[in-house]
């Protein structure tokens, strides 16, 4: 039978919270959030299969079985510190870990992320994706970007980018429907629906009185609801910096000249209240703000 090791990084945040008695100080010193220290001791502890920490409101204690459990890993980790290492004289990489929606990573992100590298070539990034609207933890990143309502309890939230929504359709989807000449045509059209870009504010502006759309596709990815509509499966609300080169390709057509100005939902940076940012980080995040300035 595979032997089962302990998670690595969950044996260090429990040494650590052990050592100094505070979730919040061990956090600190292991340049993680406190959430994500939780999380990692949680995941040792079902590990475990035992409570390693009282945990009743005041200073976090260890049990008699987590007493027992530190000795034991002080000692394999004082092993693993004591083992010889060529390279371990080499400072340590400054790494910065950012989550961002999958259509923000694309078009947004990657094409400027080289200046930042370039100008702090010293600073590791590295990017994970997260799903919008259903990964709403903080997870073991120091920063992530969202696209929502920017509405995050006990959140530091900073607005990144709010762009205008509009409709657009493939040409070839438009000549098998007979084209739509007034936003009051949609109706014969098929609308892919997605809760991060919905119809009803859009309808609004255009002056329909419609409801907002409750059948049909729902794709909840905005780069793959413009793909649907590159595909010619039906109209889809985007925007400029996701349909700027299928645009100028001919690919889709922005169907009018009516445009949301302020959508229910932005781009918004967080990160976890009271978290005292990095040099590295708070580099990242001033480079983010500029760079979408005025976009």
């Amino acid at each position: 039978m595979q032997k089962r090791f302990p998670p690595v990084h969950a044996l260090v945040a429990f040494e650590a919270a052990a050592r100094s008695s505070s979730f919040a100080v061990a956090a600190n010193q292991l340049c993680i959030t406190p959430s994500a220290l939780s999380h990692r001791i949680r995941l040792l502890e079902e590990f475990v299969g035992d409570r390693l920490f009282i945990r009743d409101g005041r200073a976090p204690a260890l049990t008699p079985f987590g007493r027992s459990y530190l000795e034991v890993v002080c000692t394999a980790l004082q092993t693993l510190t004591d083992f010889p290492m060529p390279g371990r004289a080499s400072p340590v990489q400054p790494r910065i870990k950012i989550t961002v929606p999958p259509t923000f990573a694309r078009y947004l992100l990657l094409p400027r992320l080289a200046s930042f590298t370039s100008a702090h070539p010293e600073i590791a990034v590295d990017v994970f994706l997260s799903v919008p609207l259903y990964d709403l933890a903080l997870s073991e990143s120091d920063l992530e970007v969202r696209f929502g309502a920017g509405k995050y309890p006990d959140l530091e939230t900073l607005k990144l980018l709010e762009e205008p929504a509009f409709p657009v359709a493939s040409p070839a989807y438009l000549e098998r429907i007979g084209g739509i000449a007034s936003p009051a045509e949609l109706a014969k059209a098929t609308l892919l629906r997605s809760a991060l870009e919905p119809w009803k504010c859009w309808f609004e502006v255009a002056g329909l009185d419609w409801p907002e759309p409750a059948t049909g596709v729902r794709i909840d990815d905005l780069g793959l609801l413009l793909e649907a509509v590159r595909l010619g499966q039906g109209v889809g609300l985007t925007r400029q910096h996701f349909s700027q080169e299928m645009i100028a390709r001919g690919e889709v057509v922005e169907l009018f000249d009516i445009r949301l100005a302020s959508p229910p939902h932005a781009y918004y940076v967080v990160y976890e209240q009271g978290t005292k940012l990095r040099p590295e980080v708070q580099l990242f995040v001033d480079w983010l703000l500029a760079s979408y300035a005025g976009a």
